[in-house]
């Protein structure tokens, strides 16, 4: 009789414990970053986007109703790693002061130098001309540990949020880095921007 009972104890507290490892494991999924950005309503324009939307202005007036994501495959995938890794090897750092004699100017790196935002500028337009909707390349900023702002290109897909940078050649999802992100383009609209909610509006440094 008394082995009958310690059995029941044991298979009880056995039970509790599944229960609480089931319910932990919940709880860290419900937590859990999703993997594609949860954005809000319109923000301010950075101002160096500003200024290049008055030099480049139909690329910032494309409308995209109605968009859907990029299906993520194998070649995508291949694609946006090889544009990431090609753009961050040919260009070369250099700050908007040194190379423009600006404190913030937003441009294509044609003379193979440029900063954050350069850099994703490109890879904005040569995986446009591979045929990736421009929808689903969204020019994004966020901020890095440090506290100071920094600027990357988010790839909208079915399967995430993909982030091109020019601080690695690792394409990853966001949620797998480990930036704040403030403010990106808005998928339907070129020339707007859109909160990312859990973000920060006070912007610090060169993009904002």
């Amino acid at each position: 009789m008394a082995s009958s009972k310690g059995w029941r104890r044991k298979a009880k507290g056995l039970g509790l414990a599944v229960a609480l490892t089931a319910l932990c494991s919940a709880a860290n999924f419900a937590y859990a970053a999703p993997v594609s950005m949860v954005v809000g309503g319109s923000t301010s324009q950075p101002i160096g986007h500003y200024d290049f939307c008055k030099i480049h202005a139909a690329e910032c007036s494309v409308r995209s109703h109605d968009s859907v994501p990029e299906q993520m495959t194998g070649k995508l995938l291949h694609e946006i790693s090889a544009v990431n890794l090609s753009v961050n090897t040919r260009v070369k750092p250099m700050s908007d002061v040194d190379n423009y004699g600006k404190d913030e100017w937003w441009a294509y790196p044609d003379n193979g130098f440029g900063d954050c935002e350069d850099y994703a500028l490109e890879k904005r337009r040569e995986l446009n001309r591979l045929g990736i909707a421009i929808a689903n390349l969204l020019m994004t900023v966020v901020r890095k540990p440090d506290g100071e702002g920094h600027a990357v290109l988010t790839v909208r897909t079915d399967k995430g949020d993909f982030i091109l940078d020019n601080l690695t050649d690792k394409v990853r999802l966001w949620n797998e880095t480990s930036y704040r992100y403030l403010k990106r383009q808005a998928s339907d609209d070129t020339g707007h921007w859109v909160s990312i909610l859990g973000g920060d509006e006070q912007l610090v440094s060169a993009v904002k």
